[in-house]
């Protein structure tokens, strides 16, 4: 199981259709995952068992910028 938190900036499997992008911003967290497109803004809410299966990989935690 991947680890991923609030702010985390993740990769999904398919492209948004807006500029191609696949990173997203983690917005909320709960029973429901709320992400932000970060190439148009767009933001949509997954249940968390549907967003684990359609997330490719965590590309940077936002852990890391507080500890910079």
């Amino acid at each position: 199981m991947m680890e991923y938190g609030l702010d985390d900036i993740v990769e999904m499997k398919k492209e948004h259709p807006c500029y191609k992008s696949k990173q997203w911003k983690i917005i909320r967290m709960g029973a429901d995952i709320k992400i932000k497109c970060l190439g148009c803004g767009a933001a949509v809410m997954f249940d968390r068992s549907e967003f684990e299966k359609k997330l490719k990989k965590v590309i940077k935690r936002a852990s890391e910028e507080s500890n910079d």
